[in-house]
């Protein structure tokens, strides 16, 4: 892990001293323009200077200008600025290999790309890629490099720009590779980059990213589904380390709690990378059904692979049959909801965490409808203090997780909060919740603590800023610059 950027800078407020005379007109126009100056210095960019950015998109940079004046609200206008363009600014690498796009985006304060966070990244800037063909290739790039990682080790989540002999986690117990950061096993890895090269193809056309190494990957995918359904026993994916943490290891030998086969995909790490307690993770479950569903779509009408859609959409119905069948729980407050993780013994563990994909987020991910009732009555259970990871505090409230612990509130779960959101009160209310736990840096942080957002984690999070600004793209798409403003 190397140190982070340190391009979040305090801006000093020079403070002059006034002697103001109340009976004159002068001096309360004297008093309205230093604080209209004093209000200038706050809210100064916090980008990186135009030479020190990673990447510039002229169709961003006219987001910006253009979404920017329509925020009245001065803090929340400095922080869209600030966070939208993050993952551009400081964390992608873009460049040409043996001819074709390439592209390795890391996570922000960690020096490795995630598949999941790196999806995640870009996934703002695709409605922009038709206007801005520099931008195209940076995604196709990541597409391209997304796929040489699943070939490389479809169980690993995270990777290296370059062989790292020495990387941080090489002494983990599990086949472990130079090229590879951390070797943890969680399903949404392998289904984020089918959702960006599906909506990349949808939203642009371009079929380049869908070759013979892609098709390869992709087999890869199924066949690494299709093993963690345990069918055959444990599988071939086993993990252990070192560590004072108890949710960076697997128990039993590193194989996980146990789990009954019944047509659902063990993920042995949560997007969070804490281990699973009951290995079926739900979300990602759901996650993995969109996502085989897109594959199918493309190998039928792009890549021509019968064989190949016809596997995806027979693990698709398989893994949403075991779904319904198994994953609904009779909550005595709620009524039937879905639960965080079963094992297929009949064992649920009722929960969520703030990581995408989360039981919030499954609209979100395109996991089913807003409307749903078991998703109405899961929502309303999970934005309750009957989630024993919901926070609630006097600087805000919202998801956390066992991976920052006790009292910390996810941004993200704000943001998807207000993504899934059927009222612009609660809308309006996540926003202030956003814009007031920054701790004054104009920039979304890992989570912050409910009762005082100046302790928070992680100052250089790249995933949650672009969420962030795709939560504010997407209010201002759908007509609703007015709620915005209304705080």
């Amino acid at each position: 892990m190397t140190s982070r950027r340190n391009f979040i800078k305090k801006t000093a407020l020079g403070l002059t001293a006034i002697a103001v005379n109340p009976s004159k007109i002068a001096s309360h126009n004297s008093i309205a323009s230093v604080r209209a100056v004093k209000q200038r210095e706050k809210y100064v960019s916090k980008r990186l200077p135009l030479n020190e950015r990673n990447f510039t998109s002229d169709s961003v940079e006219n987001t910006i200008n253009r979404v920017k004046p329509l925020i009245k609200d001065q803090k929340l206008a400095w922080m869209f600025e600030n966070c939208f363009p993050n993952t551009l600014d400081t964390t992608v690498n873009f460049s040409i290999r043996n001819g074709r796009p390439d592209t390795f985006v890391i996570t922000g304060d960690i020096d490795a790309m995630w598949l999941r966070d790196s999806s995640a990244q870009v996934w703002p800037y695709l409605p922009l890629t038709n206007s801005d063909d520099k931008l195209r290739q940076l995604i196709a790039g990541l597409i391209n490099r997304q796929t040489e990682c699943i070939i490389v080790d479809p169980y690993a989540n995270a990777f290296y720009n370059e062989d790292r002999p020495d990387g941080d986690w090489q002494s983990d117990m599990t086949q472990m590779n130079p090229r590879i950061h951390e070797r943890k096993w969680e399903i949404d890895s392998l289904a984020y980059p089918i959702r960006l090269a599906y909506n990349y193809w949808k939203t642009t056309g371009d079929t380049s990213v869908f070759d013979a190494r892609w098709t390869k990957a992709m087999n890869l995918v199924i066949q690494t589904f299709k093993e963690q359904q345990r069918k055959d026993g444990t599988g071939p994916y086993k993990f252990q380390r070192k560590t004072e943490r108890q949710l960076d290891t697997l128990n039993n030998d590193g194989w996980g709690n146990p789990v009954k086969p019944v047509g659902l995909i063990v993920s042995s790490f949560r997007p969070s990378d804490d281990a699973t307690t009951f290995q079926f993770l739900i979300p990602s479950n759901f996650f993995a059904v969109t996502s085989l569903k897109q594959l199918a779509e493309i190998a039928q009408k792009v890549t021509k692979d019968s064989e190949l859609a016809s596997k995806s959409l027979a693990l698709a119905k398989e893994v949403e049959d075991a779904i319904k069948k198994h994953a609904i729980v009779e909550h005595p407050k709620y009524g039937k909801i879905y639960a965080f993780e079963v094992d297929g013994f009949g064992n649920a563990f009722l929960m969520d965490d703030a990581n995408i994909p989360s039981l919030l987020a499954l609209p979100y991910l395109e996991g089913l409808n807003v409307n749903d009732r078991i998703y109405q009555n899961t929502r309303k259970f999970v934005l309750s203090e009957d989630n024993p990871f919901f926070f609630k505090g006097t600087a805000g409230e919202g998801i956390g997780g066992p991976h920052i612990g006790y009292d910390m509130v996810w941004p993200m779960s704000i943001i998807m909060r207000a993504q899934t959101s059927r009222s612009d009160e609660e809308i309006k209310y996540c926003l202030q919740m956003l814009r007031d736990t920054d701790a004054d840096t104009g920039f979304m942080h890992e989570s912050f603590n409910k009762n005082d957002p100046t302790y928070f984690t992680r100052t250089w999070f790249a995933w949650v800023n672009t969420l962030f600004g795709e939560l504010i793209l997407d209010l201002e798409g759908k007509g609703k610059m007015n709620l915005i403003n209304s705080i």
